[in-house]
């Protein structure tokens, strides 16, 4: 029986940032992965889909150049072997980081499947990092025992959830775990789901060419967001061409030799036949626990899948020594790659008997990378309203500074702010590049600023952010554009 101090199974986002911060601080760590390091977000989605995005960034700016600035630009095609050859490596390098700084770290990793024994030990089948070579030169596939003397890590992750009897093939509905492999591009897509991972897939075959619908059951599309930001993004998805059904719901849907045919009800209570070359499901994701063995330790999940932890401040759950991070845990976890990094850190900090300040979710900022971005942070204004909050607010349109005019792709920027110049408790950005803008809000909410504290700061001129500080100003009391 092999015994370390920590043991972390998964290897994603939130698996390696607690296995390194673990061995920074002096502790051993075994992790174990069965698939590659990196995990979905680098691997599947995060890191290839904003690949993809950026080089629809690329098409959509020649296409401005032409309508707009007059630059006679021409596009003959999108290589796409060239393009995905780009995408995976740039997931490649990324993956060879990972591993870089794993192994200089000192974490011990296991390529193989994990289950728990019991609440400080784990049985791991595959291959050892430092196991004797076999014939082929890779580490040889063995069995492996660990005890934990401080604790286990879960950190599995999570799936794409599918729909009954739209089983998916890769090729004619696909998931966001094999969107972006899939063969070629389609010349139209179904989208089912609004929410940011559907509205980012629809944006990217848009940009390509494709004919997209998208469909989305709630009354707006990335519902958990600001009503405002819903509107805005809508407009922006609508005047590029996608078509945008909310309020809408899936009757039934069929797989063709060439495509998939669907019934769609529509928000006006009508039944719409849709065909398209490509069905992508995107209806949310659900927690792998499948092979834990979670009961061996003591362990349960709620009836929705997740780990639920007794101990929120630390992410521990009700067996002592037990962590959870990532897509396992429930609401108020997010499910995003950068909140997973920050609960990593907090309990492998925990794990080596530090202090370390729970995660403050509502200061970690949620991007969509579609076009436009959306971008925010904190409460909404109805979400601010419902908590009893009484709330001054205040939106400018980005095309009010020079900048945005520059850009031409609208947006807005909406702070909510407790009434009587109280404390920032939201900030919400629609247009280009607001994903690049969210930090110094993120500082705003996490700081618990109020709009005077910011309104004394200069913004740079002329830049987007501009609109950011005018709404700031004018909350002061002190705008130069009032509303």
């Amino acid at each position: 029986m092999n015994t370390t101090d920590v043991i972390v199974i998964g290897g994603g986002t939130g698996g390696y940032s607690t296995a390194l911060r673990a061995a920074s601080l002096g502790l051993g760590v075994v992790l174990v992965e069965r698939d590659k390091v990196g995990g979905t977000c680098l691997h599947r989605g995060c890191i290839p889909s904003k690949a993809m995005l950026h080089a629809a960034e690329l098409v959509d700016g020649m296409a401005e150049a032409r309508e707009r600035w007059g630059v006679k630009a021409t596009l003959d095609s999108v290589d796409w072997s060239a393009l995905t050859a780009t995408r995976d490596d740039i997931v490649a390098r990324n993956h060879r980081g990972v591993e870089a700084h794993l192994a200089h770290a000192g974490v011990r990793v296991v390529r193989g499947s994990a289950r728990l024994t019991g609440p400080r030990t784990v049985h791991a089948e595959g291959a050892c990092e430092d196991a004797t070579p076999g014939a082929a030169g890779e580490p040889a596939l063995g069995v492996h025992d660990f005890t934990a003397r401080r604790g286990i890590v879960l950190a599995t992750g999570s799936r794409p959830r599918t729909l009954p009897g739209l089983a998916p093939d890769g090729r004619r509905v696909v998931t966001s775990d094999d969107a972006l492999f899939a063969p070629g591009l389609p010349a139209s897509v179904l989208v089912l789901g609004g929410g940011a991972i559907g509205v980012e897939y629809a944006s990217f075959h848009r940009s390509m060419g494709a004919e997209v619908i998208l469909v989305e059951a709630a009354d707006r599309i990335v519902p958990l967001e600001d009503a405002d930001v819903s509107r805005h993004l809508t407009r922006g998805l609508k005047k590029r061409g996608v078509d945008v059904q909310a309020g809408a719901r899936l009757l039934d849907a069929e797989v063709l030799e060439n495509g998939v045919r669907a019934r769609v009800r529509t928000a006006r209570g009508e039944t719409r036949t849709v065909e398209a070359e490509r069905l992508l499901v995107a209806v949310g994701r659900v927690p792998v626990t499948e092979g834990l063995d979670l009961a061996a330790a003591g362990l349960t999940t709620d009836e929705r899948g997740y780990v639920a932890p007794a101990d929120r401040n630390r992410l521990e759950t009700a067996v002592p020594g037990v962590h959870v991070v990532g897509d396992l845990l429930p609401p108020p976890s997010l499910g995003l790659a950068h909140a997973s990094f920050a609960e990593g850190l907090l309990v492998a900090e925990t794990l080596a008997g530090l202090p370390s300040a729970p995660v403050d979710y509502a200061a970690v900022p949620r991007v969509t990378y579609s076009s436009p971005q959306t971008a925010s942070v904190g409460l909404g204004e109805a979400e601010a309203r419902a908590r009893g909050h009484e709330v001054d607010v205040n939106t400018m349109p980005l095309t009010a500074v020079a900048k945005g005019m520059v850009h031409g792709q609208g947006g807005m920027v909406k702070v909510v702010a407790e009434a009587g110049g109280g404390q920032v408790l939201g900030v919400h950005l629609v247009g280009p590049n607001v994903s690049e803008m969210i930090a110094e809000s993120q500082l705003i909410v996490g700081w618990d600023a109020q709009p005077s504290d910011v309104a004394r700061h200069v913004h740079a001129h002329p830049t987007l952010s501009e609109a950011v500080g005018e709404v700031f100003l004018t909350l002061a009391g002190r705008g130069l554009h009032q509303q």
